[in-house]
């Protein structure tokens, strides 16, 4: 795909570069290099358990690479026909709980939804799983949160992580959504799952 690019006057050089950038990456995917790309805010969350943002196509050969089970989806919007093809074709099983994406104060994040995509993320049996949202900021950092809390990690260390993937848009009815999780009725998930899986 043509690059365009602004460059402001004396930027000949610049452009250049640019340019010899883009051919060096057409060169690499004629001679089979794939490039790998994450997904926006894709992140490891523990040993088998990433997240990010709403994969999509140029994400794929990456996400291929870390060999998911499973994916949580936490947007209620059908799956993109496209994704969904790729789940199918690498044996890889959907889980979407569908909570809506609302803006503060009219927050209402469905308690059930995230026990439920806890249970299914607790479950080793289906990682490596990737959790994401559209931009991976607040509904998977609230699941995460969630996940934390059960692995007793402190408060003010739940909130650092949630605040760095949210950034200037972290929202304080998520975090006392978290501060608020009854953890009492799941059972208790390991300090890590990696100790699971020697």
């Amino acid at each position: 795909m043509p690059m365009k690019l602004d460059v402001p006057n004396g930027g000949a050089a610049a452009a250049a570069a640019a340019a010899n950038g883009g051919e060096a990456e057409r060169e690499r995917e004629r001679d089979g290099d794939e490039l790998f790309v994450p997904p926006l805010n894709f992140a490891m969350v523990d040993g088998g358990v990433f997240r990010s943002g709403f994969p999509d196509g140029a994400n794929f050969s990456f996400l291929q690479s870390l060999g998911l089970r499973s994916v949580i989806c936490l947007c209620p919007e059908p799956y993109p026909e496209g994704n969904s093809e790729v789940l199918a074709a690498n044996g890889i099983r959907l889980f979407q709980f569908g909570i809506e994406n609302c803006k503060e104060p009219f927050i209402n994040i469905p308690d059930e939804a995230i026990r439920e995509a806890l249970k299914v993320l607790l479950d080793v049996r289906n990682h490596p799983v990737l959790i994401h949202c559209k931009r991976g900021k607040h509904r998977t950092g609230c699941l995460v949160g969630c996940l934390r809390k059960l692995q007793r990690w402190c408060l003010s260390s739940i909130f650092d992580e949630y605040q760095r993937f949210a950034g200037t848009k972290a929202r304080v009815s998520d975090q006392r959504f978290i501060e608020l999780f009854d953890i009492s009725s799941l059972k208790h998930s390991p300090m890590s799952f990696s100790c699971l899986k020697r």
